[in-house]
Protein backbone atom coordinates (compact mmCIF):
# COMPACT_ATOMS: atom_id res chain seq x y z
CA UNK A 1 0.00 0.00 0.00
CA UNK A 2 1.32 3.98 -0.75
CA UNK A 3 -0.63 7.19 0.29
CA UNK A 4 -0.59 10.28 -1.50
CA UNK A 5 -1.86 13.16 0.48
CA UNK A 6 -3.26 15.34 -1.67
CA UNK A 7 -3.01 18.74 -0.01
CA UNK A 8 -4.75 21.13 -2.92
CA UNK A 9 -6.69 22.44 0.33
CA UNK A 10 -4.48 22.56 2.96
CA UNK A 11 -3.57 20.37 5.80
CA UNK A 12 -4.67 20.21 9.35
CA UNK A 13 -4.93 17.31 12.19
CA UNK A 14 -8.28 16.88 11.63
CA UNK A 15 -8.48 16.87 8.25
CA UNK A 16 -5.81 13.91 8.23
CA UNK A 17 -7.32 11.73 10.62
CA UNK A 18 -10.63 12.08 9.26
CA UNK A 19 -8.93 11.46 5.66
CA UNK A 20 -7.03 8.37 6.89
CA UNK A 21 -10.36 7.16 8.56
CA UNK A 22 -12.21 7.61 5.68
CA UNK A 23 -9.54 5.31 3.41
CA UNK A 24 -9.97 2.64 5.62
CA UNK A 25 -7.89 2.86 9.10
CA UNK A 26 -9.25 0.97 11.83
CA UNK A 27 -11.50 3.55 13.63
CA UNK A 28 -11.81 0.64 17.30
CA UNK A 29 -8.05 1.47 17.62
CA UNK A 30 -8.26 4.50 17.51
CA UNK A 31 -11.30 4.82 20.31
CA UNK A 32 -9.47 1.90 22.10
CA UNK A 33 -6.37 4.54 22.58
CA UNK A 34 -7.97 7.76 22.80
CA UNK A 35 -9.66 6.37 25.94
CA UNK A 36 -6.74 4.73 27.18
CA UNK A 37 -5.53 8.14 27.51
CA UNK A 38 -7.01 8.93 30.96
CA UNK A 39 -8.04 12.62 29.54
CA UNK A 40 -11.83 12.00 29.69
CA UNK A 41 -12.32 15.28 31.45
CA UNK A 42 -10.95 17.11 28.73
CA UNK A 43 -12.15 16.22 25.75
CA UNK A 44 -14.12 14.30 23.59
CA UNK A 45 -14.72 13.43 20.24
CA UNK A 46 -16.65 12.74 17.19
CA UNK A 47 -16.75 11.46 13.68
CA UNK A 48 -19.29 11.74 11.15
CA UNK A 49 -20.10 11.53 7.43
CA UNK A 50 -20.54 15.88 6.16
CA UNK A 51 -21.06 16.66 2.81
CA UNK A 52 -19.10 19.44 1.18
CA UNK A 53 -19.77 20.53 -2.34
CA UNK A 54 -21.55 17.34 -2.45
CA UNK A 55 -18.81 15.39 -1.49
CA UNK A 56 -19.40 12.94 1.42
CA UNK A 57 -16.39 13.46 3.87
CA UNK A 58 -15.64 12.14 6.93
CA UNK A 59 -15.31 14.98 9.53
CA UNK A 60 -13.17 14.50 13.08
CA UNK A 61 -13.91 16.81 16.41
CA UNK A 62 -12.40 16.51 19.08
CA UNK A 63 -14.50 18.41 21.51
CA UNK A 64 -13.53 20.71 24.82
CA UNK A 65 -16.46 20.24 27.19
CA UNK A 66 -15.96 23.69 29.55
CA UNK A 67 -16.05 25.91 26.57
CA UNK A 68 -18.80 23.76 24.65
CA UNK A 69 -16.43 23.78 21.71
CA UNK A 70 -16.03 21.76 19.32
CA UNK A 71 -12.54 21.20 16.84
CA UNK A 72 -11.72 24.27 15.45
CA UNK A 73 -9.39 24.05 12.33
CA UNK A 74 -7.03 22.46 14.60
CA UNK A 75 -4.30 25.66 13.80
CA UNK A 76 -2.13 25.58 17.25
CA UNK A 77 -2.88 29.26 17.82
CA UNK A 78 -6.61 29.08 18.35
CA UNK A 79 -7.52 31.96 21.29
CA UNK A 80 -9.44 29.73 23.62
CA UNK A 81 -6.55 27.46 24.34
CA UNK A 82 -4.80 29.56 26.51
CA UNK A 83 -7.67 28.81 29.26
CA UNK A 84 -6.50 24.74 29.63
CA UNK A 85 -3.79 23.38 31.30
CA UNK A 86 -0.14 24.30 30.18
CA UNK A 87 1.97 21.15 29.17
CA UNK A 88 5.51 21.26 28.20
CA UNK A 89 6.87 18.36 25.55
CA UNK A 90 7.87 16.19 28.57
CA UNK A 91 4.17 16.41 30.11
CA UNK A 92 2.79 15.44 26.47
CA UNK A 93 5.73 12.60 25.63
CA UNK A 94 4.37 10.97 29.49
CA UNK A 95 0.52 11.09 28.26
CA UNK A 96 1.70 9.52 24.91
CA UNK A 97 3.79 6.87 26.78
CA UNK A 98 0.86 5.54 28.85
CA UNK A 99 -1.42 5.27 25.69
CA UNK A 100 -2.23 1.85 24.19
CA UNK A 101 -0.57 2.05 20.47
CA UNK A 102 2.13 -0.01 19.06
CA UNK A 103 5.67 1.83 19.42
CA UNK A 104 5.78 2.54 15.87
CA UNK A 105 2.74 4.57 16.54
CA UNK A 106 4.24 6.18 19.52
CA UNK A 107 7.58 7.40 17.98
CA UNK A 108 5.63 8.58 15.27
CA UNK A 109 3.29 10.76 17.72
CA UNK A 110 6.34 12.04 19.80
CA UNK A 111 8.11 13.05 16.27
CA UNK A 112 5.40 14.76 15.29
CA UNK A 113 5.17 16.97 18.54
CA UNK A 114 9.28 17.61 18.91
CA UNK A 115 9.01 18.86 15.06
CA UNK A 116 6.09 21.24 16.35
CA UNK A 117 7.87 22.27 19.68
CA UNK A 118 11.08 23.07 17.83
CA UNK A 119 9.27 25.05 15.84
CA UNK A 120 7.15 27.34 18.79
CA UNK A 121 10.91 26.76 20.20
CA UNK A 122 12.16 29.15 17.34
CA UNK A 123 9.86 31.74 16.59
CA UNK A 124 9.25 32.22 20.13
CA UNK A 125 12.98 32.49 20.67
CA UNK A 126 12.32 29.90 23.55
CA UNK A 127 14.98 26.72 24.62
CA UNK A 128 12.60 23.74 23.83
CA UNK A 129 11.79 22.99 26.89
CA UNK A 130 10.31 26.43 28.30
CA UNK A 131 7.84 25.61 24.86
CA UNK A 132 4.80 25.35 26.59
CA UNK A 133 1.67 23.30 25.43
CA UNK A 134 -0.49 26.17 25.19
CA UNK A 135 1.60 27.58 22.63
CA UNK A 136 2.40 23.94 20.81
CA UNK A 137 -1.26 23.45 20.73
CA UNK A 138 -3.75 22.60 23.28
CA UNK A 139 -5.76 19.41 23.83
CA UNK A 140 -6.92 18.81 20.74
CA UNK A 141 -3.72 18.84 19.16
CA UNK A 142 -2.94 15.86 21.54
CA UNK A 143 -5.37 13.78 20.24
CA UNK A 144 -5.01 14.74 16.30
CA UNK A 145 -1.56 13.62 16.57
CA UNK A 146 -2.04 10.46 18.83
CA UNK A 147 -4.99 9.46 16.81
CA UNK A 148 -3.22 10.34 13.08
CA UNK A 149 0.00 8.34 14.57
CA UNK A 150 -2.12 5.33 15.22
CA UNK A 151 -4.30 5.19 11.79
CA UNK A 152 -1.25 6.02 10.33
CA UNK A 153 0.54 2.13 11.60
CA UNK A 154 -2.44 0.74 11.45
CA UNK A 155 -2.74 1.42 6.98
CA UNK A 156 1.16 0.52 7.11
CA UNK A 157 1.83 2.08 3.99
CA UNK A 158 5.44 1.21 2.36
CA UNK A 159 5.64 4.61 0.86
CA UNK A 160 4.02 8.10 1.07
CA UNK A 161 3.95 10.93 -0.96
CA UNK A 162 2.81 14.76 -0.76
CA UNK A 163 1.74 17.10 -3.38
CA UNK A 164 2.87 21.14 -2.90
CA UNK A 165 1.18 21.95 0.71
CA UNK A 166 -1.69 24.73 -0.87
CA UNK A 167 -1.96 27.59 2.32
CA UNK A 168 -4.19 30.91 2.23
CA UNK A 169 -2.94 34.30 2.64
CA UNK A 170 -4.01 37.45 4.68
CA UNK A 171 -3.85 37.62 8.92
CA UNK A 172 -5.00 35.17 11.81
CA UNK A 173 -5.81 36.42 15.22
CA UNK A 174 -4.29 34.56 18.19
CA UNK A 175 -3.35 34.76 21.95
CA UNK A 176 0.09 35.88 20.14
CA UNK A 177 -2.13 38.91 18.68
CA UNK A 178 -2.04 38.90 14.61
CA UNK A 179 -0.43 36.53 12.53
CA UNK A 180 0.66 37.09 8.66
CA UNK A 181 -0.26 33.69 6.99
CA UNK A 182 1.50 31.14 6.67
CA UNK A 183 1.62 31.91 10.33
CA UNK A 184 5.45 31.42 12.10
CA UNK A 185 5.40 27.96 12.92
CA UNK A 186 4.44 26.82 9.33
CA UNK A 187 7.18 28.62 7.80
CA UNK A 188 10.00 27.40 10.44
CA UNK A 189 8.95 23.77 9.96
CA UNK A 190 8.43 24.13 5.93
CA UNK A 191 11.51 25.85 5.83
CA UNK A 192 13.76 23.67 8.01
CA UNK A 193 12.07 20.25 6.49
CA UNK A 194 12.38 21.53 2.98
CA UNK A 195 8.61 21.13 2.26
CA UNK A 196 6.99 22.90 -1.06
CA UNK A 197 4.43 25.92 -0.33
CA UNK A 198 2.42 27.17 -2.55
CA UNK A 199 0.11 29.98 -1.68
CA UNK A 200 -3.52 30.20 -3.28
CA UNK A 201 -6.27 33.24 -3.27
CA UNK A 202 -8.06 31.88 -0.16
CA UNK A 203 -7.84 34.34 2.76
CA UNK A 204 -7.52 32.33 5.74
CA UNK A 205 -5.38 29.73 7.42
CA UNK A 206 -5.14 26.57 5.30
CA UNK A 207 -1.58 24.72 6.68
CA UNK A 208 -1.94 24.31 10.58
CA UNK A 209 1.82 24.05 12.39
CA UNK A 210 0.12 20.68 13.32
CA UNK A 211 -0.60 19.63 9.69
CA UNK A 212 2.65 20.99 8.28
CA UNK A 213 4.28 18.89 11.08
CA UNK A 214 2.36 15.81 9.58
CA UNK A 215 4.01 16.42 6.65
CA UNK A 216 7.05 17.07 7.60
CA UNK A 217 7.57 13.50 10.17
CA UNK A 218 6.71 11.22 6.76
CA UNK A 219 8.19 13.52 3.98
CA UNK A 220 10.27 12.35 1.96
CA UNK A 221 10.72 14.62 -1.31
CA UNK A 222 10.39 11.65 -3.33
CA UNK A 223 7.80 12.09 -6.16
CA UNK A 224 4.52 10.50 -7.17
CA UNK A 225 5.04 8.01 -10.02
CA UNK A 226 3.52 9.01 -13.12
CA UNK A 227 1.00 6.21 -13.33
CA UNK A 228 -0.89 4.66 -10.64
CA UNK A 229 -4.27 2.93 -9.62
CA UNK A 230 -6.53 4.32 -6.77
CA UNK A 231 -7.43 1.45 -4.70
CA UNK A 232 -9.63 3.88 -2.49
CA UNK A 233 -9.58 7.64 -1.69
CA UNK A 234 -9.99 8.82 1.48
CA UNK A 235 -11.62 12.50 2.33
CA UNK A 236 -10.79 14.34 5.09
CA UNK A 237 -13.44 17.60 6.30
CA UNK A 238 -11.76 20.49 7.08
CA UNK A 239 -13.41 23.23 9.35
CA UNK A 240 -12.89 26.43 7.53
CA UNK A 241 -14.94 28.37 5.23
CA UNK A 242 -12.96 28.38 2.09
CA UNK A 243 -13.60 26.81 -1.36
CA UNK A 244 -13.24 23.56 -1.30
CA UNK A 245 -11.91 22.35 2.84
CA UNK A 246 -11.16 18.76 2.12
CA UNK A 247 -7.56 16.84 2.28
CA UNK A 248 -7.85 13.68 0.18
CA UNK A 249 -5.31 10.42 0.89
CA UNK A 250 -5.46 7.96 -2.24
CA UNK A 251 -4.80 4.63 -1.35
CA UNK A 252 -2.76 3.92 -4.66
CA UNK A 253 -0.60 1.22 -6.31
Amino acid sequence: MKLYFECNSGISGDMAVAALLDAGADKCKLDETLNSLNLNNEFTYNIKKVSINAIEATDFDVILPEHKHEHHEHHNHDKHHHTHEHRNLDDVNKIIDRAKMSESARELAKKIFRIVAEAEAQVHGKDISQVHFHEVGAIDSIADIISFAVLFDDLKPEKVYFSTLTEGQGIIECQHGTLNIPVPAVCAITSKYFIPLRISDNIGEMVTPTGAAIAASLFTGEKLPEEFIIKKVGTGAGKRKYKNPVLRVLVIE
